[in-house]
């Protein structure tokens, strides 16, 4: 069961793509994109990750961060990012701590849930119903 609307995001500290440090107090005062997906470069994941990809700079004009997160490593991430010209993060939880956090581990896999976190850190909306395809702009569409 996903974590509730209002209660406190819980932080992480992990690598991203690139081997940087990334928390999620590093965004304080934004409204963070949270996406949990399964698995880099397989079907479901690479269209919603396309469609974060094709609506960036809407994200970005309103100042709105998007994170991906998958127990994926950094060279996994890596090459999915560079294959299809990923402009976010996608951080490397290989030891599923933030999967675990918010309550989408699926095993070996995290379940594809997104949440969004507003400029105070608390959950403001969960998306556990994803259609991959539109995800970033049913997004949009719902958050304004």
């Amino acid at each position: 069961m996903a974590l509730a609307v209002g209660t406190d995001a819980p932080n992480f500290t992990v690598k991203d793509t690139n081997g940087n440090t990334v928390s999620l107090s590093d965004f304080a005062g934004k409204t963070v994109v949270l996406y949990f997906y399964p698995k880099d470069d397989t079907p479901g994941c690479t269209a919603e990750a396309q469609s974060f990809r094709d609506t960036y700079d809407e994200y970005q004009g309103k100042d709105m961060v998007v994170l991906g997160v998958s127990m994926d490593d950094e060279a996994s991430h890596k090459a999915f990012t560079e294959k299809f010209g990923l402009p976010f993060q996608l951080l490397a939880d290989v030891d599923g701590a933030i999967t675990k956090a918010y309550d989408v581990y699926g095993g070996s896999y995290a379940k594809r849930v997104t949440y969004i976190i507003n400029s105070d850190g608390k959950i403001s909306q969960v998306i556990d119903k994803v259609n991959t395809a539109t995800h970033a702009q049913d997004i949009l569409a719902t958050v304004g």
